[in-house]
């Protein structure tokens, strides 16, 4: 676990210090000391009481100061980094949080490192707001995943020290960042964990620990009670696996005496593995099936830094749990299922299969009465097809509460794009068996999706459905994401309850 403190000046035991440098408008002041040729148009070297040779080092490798940008050059009394952050004027707090992944990468053979980077920031980014930034993208940027690994080389840094005024404020900036961050690490470890490892009893269990741990209320129910609460969309799902189904509840209360401005339900998605079940995927498409448990996941990371960033609403989380597999009793295609509801489905598609399991959840939260409800899913490829791989889907029947998320989506930098749901639509829903039919026609699949879920919420509780089936899993490193889980929706979720507000009712 990476620990973050503050000191006046650079520890002598630090092997690396690392400097934030922003790429001006004006030339720098050190431009003119570069003694091979002159600096790019716009990098400012600036009080970085740099040598000339080093000022010629970095020149010679190119040094633009964009962002995430890392160059290590030799100093006086230890190695230095340089740390480019953009242009001073475009600088965004997603910007230094780039710049501290790119920190913990380049610095991943030592253990302590000291960091003056948030100098750079421009004033219009509060320094607390900026450090904590930092810290989010350092312990991200140092996430690394290898329990299968015979031999596995994690990144060693092990110690941050942040040179620079200290204090109550600055304290909680660290410790918050770092509890943030290491929520999204913990929800990528359960994304990146086999299917075959990761089972609905096990996943439970890890809740049941994260519940122990931070003091939050747990409530587990096993195939038995699953059964009893006649959620059938759940148990229709496992019908075909050898793993029982789980369905977790965790809660989260304010202390005795805290300010608390409502109440907040978070569903997420727990398929462990979804093989698509006999609407069967193809090989490629099942290989990062493993996945289709990542709103769950991001729903028990959020569980497990609610209590240490203590926002002001009481916060359950519903995960409802199984794998999608082809047993000799695996739901068929054309089976009616009879949901917690009492509403019944038609199933043409088994590996439309998430909204099944969701409609049940959604149902057990509207019985709490919640201010509000958001719950996240990798539910469709359809919204893959409209937004690509890394924006999500936001959708629902509250535009205060939707303003409410995008807004948090934009502080954290985890994307999101506003889509309808046009009520006509849901005649495509129409079953001549069942209360409705489980898939609507070839296009706008991820709109059908959230309009099949919107017939499992009571119309008068604020809803917001997120499909990030694109942001989940990715096979590309891009800043602070890492190859595989992601973690998304934990950071913005996390912020979302910190600033939230109980919606105005929605007109009309």
């Amino acid at each position: 676990m990476l620990s973050f403190l503050t000191a006046t000046k650079v520890p002598a035991r630090s092997q690396l210090h690392a400097m934030g440098v922003c790429a001006s408008e004006a030339q720098s002041e050190a431009k003119s000391k570069a003694t091979n040729g002159s600096w790019p148009d716009g990098v400012d070297l600036s009080g970085l009481d740099l040598s000339e040779a080093d000022l010629a080092v970095l020149q010679g490798r190119g040094f633009e100061a964009t962002v995430g940008q890392v160059e290590i050059i030799s100093g006086t009394e230890r190695p230095r980094a340089v740390v480019g952050l953009g242009p001073a004027n475009k600088i965004s707090l997603g910007d230094v949080r780039k710049a501290g992944a790119a920190l913990a990468r380049a610095a991943k053979r030592m253990q302590k490192v000291s960091v003056a980077i948030t100098d750079a920031v421009p004033e219009h980014i509060g320094r607390n707001e900026a450090l904590a930034a930092l810290v989010e993208g350092i312990v991200l940027g140092a996430y690394s995943y290898g329990d299968f690994k015979s031999t596995p080389k994690p990144n060693e840094l092990a110690s941050v020290c942040v040179v620079g005024a200290g204090g109550k404020a600055v304290k909680h900036a660290l410790d918050t960042g770092r509890r943030v961050a290491e929520a999204v690490c913990f929800a990528r470890d359960l994304v990146n964990e086999p299917g075959g490892s990761l089972t609905p009893a096990k996943f439970a269990q890890v809740a049941v620990q994260v519940a122990e741990r931070e003091g939050l209320e747990a409530t587990v129910l096993d195939l038995k009670a699953i059964r009893k609460a006649k959620m059938g969309g759940l148990l229709g799902v496992n019908r075909g696996s050898e793993q029982p189904a789980r369905f977790v509840e965790l809660t989260y209360s304010p202390e005795s005496g805290a300010d608390c401005r409502g109440s907040v339900a978070l569903v997420g998605k727990g398929l462990t593995f979804d093989s698509g079940g006999l609407s069967i995927k193809t090989g490629t498409g099942m290989m990062t099936m493993k996945c289709d448990m990542s709103g769950g996941a991001a729903v028990l990371g959020v569980m497990s830094a609610v209590a240490a960033v203590a926002p002001p609403v009481k916060v359950t989380g519903y995960i409802p749990m199984t794998d999608n597999m082809l047993g000799g009793d695996a739901t068929r295609p054309g089976d009616v299922l009879t949901m917690a509801s009492g509403k019944t489905v038609e199933v043409l598609n088994t590996d439309a299969e998430g909204r099944l399991v969701l409609a049940d959840a959604l149902e057990r939260a509207c019985l709490a009465e919640p201010d509000a409800i958001v719950d996240l899913a990798t539910l469709t490829g359809a919204c893959m097809v409209a937004l690509g791989p890394k924006v999500a889907g936001l959708m629902g029947n509250n535009e205060a509460w939707i303003t409410q998320l995008a807004d948090a989506a934009e502080r954290t930098g985890e994307r999101v794009w506003h889509l309808p749901l046009p009520e006509d639509y849901k005649a495509q829903l129409d079953s001549p068996v069942a209360d409705m039919k489980n898939i609507g026609g070839p296009h706008g699949g991820a709109i059908t999706a959230g309009l099949f879920l919107s017939n499992f919420v009571d119309e008068q509780i604020p809803w917001a459905h997120l499909d990030i089936a694109g942001p989940a899993f990715t096979d590309t490193e891009d800043g602070e994401i890492p190859k595989g889980g992601t973690g998304f929706g934990v950071r913005m979720l996390l912020d979302a309850l910190i600033n939230f507000h109980p919606p105005t009712a929605q007109v009309g």
